[in-house]
């Protein structure tokens, strides 16, 4: 038997008579009724209906099938299509909400600035040599009792020194 190399081309001659001149517009027409087809497709129609080969041993044609991987391809398309869209949507509302929370951040960083050079700067609780002398040494010695001077004895005084 013949082997065939995987891709094998055969020609097919037209003479110029009318049979041939007419089968070959037929072949034109066709191809321009149906662009996406080939001579080699047509030619292979012909060979399958011309042997009476059953339609369950026949191949699909290739239409159908390009057909079908082209509505498939559109589907997925709109699949990813939409997916952007909400992928896009999900991050966009992310992104906001980040937005929001760095804003308020910002916001209560800023007035925590405000109220730590507002409030007075808190003295350390180790007593410096100056207060420790001051506590040590009482104010008033026994030498000097204290002083404390009322009003108006003091207006009174003047008028007892009259007396």
């Amino acid at each position: 038997m013949f082997q065939w190399s995987k891709k094998v081309v055969k020609s097919v001659t037209f003479n110029p008579g009318v049979a041939d001149e007419s089968l070959l517009a037929l072949v034109e027409s066709e191809l321009e009724k149906q662009p996406e087809k080939t001579f080699s497709d047509l030619c292979k129609e012909a060979l399958w209906q011309s042997l009476c080969v059953p339609e369950s041993v026949k191949p699909a044609p290739k239409t159908a099938a390009i057909e079908s991987v082209e509505q498939q391809i559109g589907k997925l398309q709109n699949q990813v299509a939409e997916l952007e869209e909400r992928f896009f949507a999900k991050e966009s509302n992310r992104l906001e909400a980040m937005e929001r929370h760095i804003l308020q951040l910002s916001q209560q960083v800023a007035q925590l600035a405000i109220m730590i050079n507002e409030r007075p700067v808190i003295q350390p609780l180790i007593p410096s040599p100056s207060v420790v002398e001051a506590v040590n040494t009482p104010a008033y010695s026994a030498h000097t009792p204290p002083q404390e001077v009322d009003p108006v004895i003091s207006r009174l005084s003047q008028f007892l020194d009259d007396f």
